[in-house]
C-alpha cells in the first residue's frame, strides 16, 4: 500500500505522523508531503513501530497529509461509486435542499462542542471553535435565496425534505457535538470544508449554464467551493490541528474518515437516483405540483 518506510528515518527527522483509521489501516505521513497506507494486521517489520499510537509533535504538512490521507482513502473504498451523473437543475436543486440542512445546525453543533471544551478546561478549542460558529451563521439562507430564484417554495419544501441520503450525515455531527470530550467535531468540519474547497470554478460555471438568464443560484456553492471562504478555512484548521497533542490529532483524523466514508456514501446514493425520482420526492414533500423554470426538462 506503499513504499516502505523505515522507523529510524523517521526518529531522526522528527517529521512523520501517523494514525490508525477503521481499525484496520494506518495512515502515515511525512514532512516533504509522501504519505503512505499501511494495513494496520500484518505490517511489515520496518513499519511495525506505527502500529502503537503516535506520540511526537505535528506538523503543517505531516498533519494535511493525515487529514486528505483520510479522506482520500474513505472515498477509495467506496469502490462501487457510480459514474458521477452529468450536471442537471434538478439534481442541483436537490444538492440545494441537502445543503441547507447540512448548514442550518453548524453554528449551534460548533458552539455546543465549544461549551463543552470550555467546561473541561481547553479553552483554546473552545475559541477555535466559538470562531468557526460565527464564519458558519447564516448559510443555510444562502441555499433558501437561491431556491427562491428558481421559482421555488423553499421554505416549504426544506420544511419536509430531507434527503435520505444526508440524515446519516446531520446525525453523526449532532453525536460528535454531544460527546464528553467533542474532538471529533473538528474531523467533521475539516471533512466538509475541504471536500467543499476543492470544488473548481469550472463546476460553478458549469450550474450556471444550467440557470436561466439572469437568475443568480449559486449563492450557497460559490460560498462552498473554492471562490469562497472554505479555502482559508482548511488552512486555519490545518494549522490549529497541527498544533494540538498527539492524542487529539489521532482522533480528528479518525472523525475526519468516519465522516468522509459517509459522504462518499450520499454522493453514491444521490448518484444513483434518477431524476424522475428526485422531483418526485419534492414535490411530495413540498405537498405540491413544482415547475422548473422555463426551458428545463425533468429526464
Amino acid at each position: 500500500m506503499g513504499a516502505p518506510i523505515l522507523w529510524k528515518d523517521a526518529m531522526t527527522h522528527l517529521e512523520t505522523e501517523w494514525a490508525e483509521v477503521a481499525g484496520n489501516t494506518v495512515i502515515i505521513a511525512r514532512d516533504a508531503g509522501e504519505v503512505w497506507f499501511y494495513a494496520s494486521r500484518g505490517l511489515e517489520e520496518a513499519a511495525l513501530p506505527f502500529a502503537k499510537p503516535m506520540t511526537c509533535k505535528g506538523t503543517l504538512h505531516s498533519t494535511v497529509g493525515l487529514l486528505d490521507g483520510a479522506i482520500r482513502l474513505a472515498f477509495e473504498r467506496t469502490d462501487d461509486q457510480p459514474a458521477k451523473p452529468d450536471p442537471s437543475l434538478v439534481r442541483y436543486i436537490y444538492s440545494l435542499v441537502g445543503a441547507y440542512y447540512t448548514s442550518k445546525d453548524t453554528p449551534r453543533n460548533l458552539l455546543r462542542a465549544a461549551k463543552r471544551f470550555k467546561e473541561i478546561g481547553r479553552a483554546e478549542v473552545g475559541h477555535y471553535l466559538e470562531i468557526r460558529a460565527q464564519e458558519e451563521a447564516g448559510h443555510e439562507r444562502l441555499a433558501l435565496k437561491d431556491l427562491y430564484a428558481l421559482g421555488l417554495p423553499a421554505k416549504q419544501i426544506v420544511a419536509n425534505c430531507q434527503p435520505a441520503s444526508v440524515q446519516p450525515l446531520c446525525a453523526l455531527f449532532d453525536d460528535y457535538c454531544v460527546q464528553d470530550y467533542p474532538m471529533d467535531t473538528i474531523g467533521f468540519s475539516y471533512c466538509s470544508e475541504r471536500i467543499a474547497a476543492v470544488k473548481p470554478k469550472a463546476e460553478i460555471e458549469a450550474v450556471k449554464s444550467l440557470l436561466p438568464c439572469g437568475v443568480d443560484a449559486t449563492r450557497f456553492l460559490r460560498s462552498h467551493s473554492s471562490l469562497g471562504s472554505e479555502v482559508s478555512h482548511v488552512e486555519e484548521t490545518i494549522e490549529f490541528v497541527a498544533e494540538l497533542p498527539a492524542t487529539d490529532r489521532i482522533q480528528v483524523v479518525q472523525a475526519t474518515y468516519r465522516s468522509a466514508v459517509l459522504m462518499a456514501e450520499r454522493r453514491r446514493l444521490e448518484s444513483i437516483k434518477s431524476e424522475a425520482e428526485i422531483w418526485k420526492e419534492l414535490e411530495l414533500r413540498a405537498g405540491r405540483k413544482l415547475h422548473l423554470p422555463k426551458g428545463a426538462e425533468v429526464e
